[in-house]
């Protein structure tokens, strides 16, 4: 069974970045679909970002041009999430998830995905 581990949560200020990392357990094949999810407090869970065994990259409208997901070229278990120009809204647990199949046309749906990691916290204050 796959398991995932997020990386690199952190408190930063507003406006500043931080970039998280999700390591697999085993190797996430070419067929996978990666998503990036987060929940704050008392909230949802929410999609961010997801990329498809394609290539294909989908973001949410409220981090556009400030996320970019990527995986790493040299080991398709990584997969990464660079926040940039973060806010106080940003503020939340993220959490890396993983399936090999997935509606392309919901990607950000948390309803997609069957495995999952722990996450990690990032805190944005103002």
């Amino acid at each position: 069974q796959i398991q995932l581990r997020e990386f690199g949560g952190s408190s930063v200020e507003s406006g500043g970045s931080v970039t998280l990392s999700c390591t697999a357990s085993e190797l996430i094949s070419s067929g996978y679909c990666m998503g990036w999810f987060r929940q704050g407090a008392g909230k949802e869970r929410e999609g961010v970002a997801s990329i498809d065994s394609d290539g294909s990259i989908r973001y949410a409208d409220s981090v556009k041009g400030r996320f970019t997901i990527s995986r790493d070229n040299a080991d398709e278990k990584i997969v990464y999430l660079q926040m940039n120009s973060l806010e106080p809204e940003d503020t939340a647990m993220y959490l890396c998830a993983g399936s090999s199949v997935v509606d392309r046309n919901r990607p950000l749906s948390q309803y997609q995905y069957n495995y999952w990691g722990k996450g990690t916290q990032v805190t944005v204050s103002s």
